[in-house]
C-alpha cells in the first residue's frame, strides 16, 4: 500500500459518499461535497488516500485549523485501508504539534483507533484554544510513499 495527501481529494470525498450497506443514505450532500471541495481548493481541507497499486482503496477527509484535525468521514474498499489512513494521518499531525483529532462521532471501530470520549465542556476550551489562530495545517503535497514510511521504528 501506498499513501498520499490531497492527490486524490475529490475522489476520497466521492467514495466516503457513497452508499453503504446497513445506511439508509449519507449526510454528504453534493452542497456538502461543493463546500469541502472549496475548502481543500483554499488549503484548509485535506485528503489522506490510501492507494493499492493504482487503484483508490481508502482515505478519510477533514479540516485542519490550527492545532485541530476536524475529520469528517472515512471509507475502506480493502481490509485495514480506513485504519491505515488513519496512522498516517495521526503520524503527520503528531510532527506538526496538532493537539486534537475531533472524530465526530463515536464507533466501536475509531475506539479500536484510540478514540476517547471528551465531555463537551473540555472539548469547547480546547477548540478555543488550539482553533487560534484559525490557520490552515499544512500538510504533504501529491507525493505517494509507502506505508512502512509512517510505521514507528
Amino acid at each position: 500500500m501506498t499513501v498520499s495527501f490531497n492527490l486524490a481529494f475529490s475522489e476520497v470525498i466521492e467514495s466516503c459518499a457513497e452508499h453503504r450497506d446497513g445506511q439508509a443514505g449519507t449526510w454528504i450532500t453534493e452542497d456538502m461535497k461543493r463546500a469541502y471541495k472549496e475548502l481543500h481548493r483554499d488549503g484548509f481541507a485535506h485528503s489522506i488516500d490510501v492507494w493499492l497499486g493504482d487503484s483508490l482503496v481508502g482515505g478519510l477527509y477533514g479540516l485542519g485549523i490550527g492545532r485541530v484535525f476536524f475529520g469528517e468521514s472515512m471509507f475502506s474498499r480493502e481490509n485495514n485501508a480506513s485504519k491505515a489512513a488513519m496512522l498516517v494521518l495521526c503520524s503527520e499531525l503528531l510532527s506538526r504539534d496538532v493537539e486534537l483529532i475531533d472524530c465526530q462521532v463515536v464507533s466501536p471501530h475509531l475506539m479500536s483507533l484510540g478514540a476517547r470520549l471528551v465531555h463537551r465542556a473540555e472539548f469547547a476550551e480546547q477548540l478555543e484554544s488550539e482553533c487560534e489562530p484559525a490557520t490552515r495545517i499544512e500538510l504533504p503535497g501529491d507525493l505517494r510513499r509507502p506505508i512502512t514510511d509512517y510505521l514507528p521504528e
